[in-house]
């Protein structure tokens, strides 16, 4: 008999830390920022004024959802090409639909307080940015 109980009570355990969002989302996203003409100098930085990445369009960044414990992140993405006016688009996470899975799933102490919001996974990014340029 607890040869048969063991794994069901081992399985119901690891189900309470288990958590929706870093379980079906993720907490880095892969970013595709494109510009209207192309081949523009692009700068991104994260809310520290660190310089994440520098490249020109189109371009796949990946980019971390969160920033911290319960802190989403933001960044802000310089776009430069000679000949047309200097364009800033800032990107910012907002909350994972798939957080409020904890509700559902009677997960709210570990899931919804503790895993999701260290993993970053209750965040999302969009994953296009598209910028027209302006003579």
């Amino acid at each position: 008999m607890k040869k048969i109980v063991l794994p069901f009570v081992f399985i119901a355990l690891l189900a309470t830390l288990i958590s929706c969002a870093t379980l079906l989302s993720e907490s880095v996203y892969p970013v595709t920022i494109t510009s209207d003409p192309s081949d523009a100098k692009i700068t991104v930085t994260d809310s520290n004024k660190n310089i994440v990445f520098q490249g020109k369009t189109p371009a796949e960044v990946n980019l971390k959802a969160g920033n911290g414990f319960f802190k989403k992140a933001s960044y802000t993405i310089r776009f430069e090409k000679k000949g047309y006016k200097d364009s800033v688009y800032t990107l910012t996470s907002t909350l994972d639909g798939w957080y409020f899975g904890n509700l559902l799933s009677g997960n709210i102490v570990i899931g919804m307080l503790i895993i999701d919001p260290i993993t970053g996974a209750m965040w999302q990014l969009d994953p296009h940015v598209s910028m027209k340029l302006s003579k």
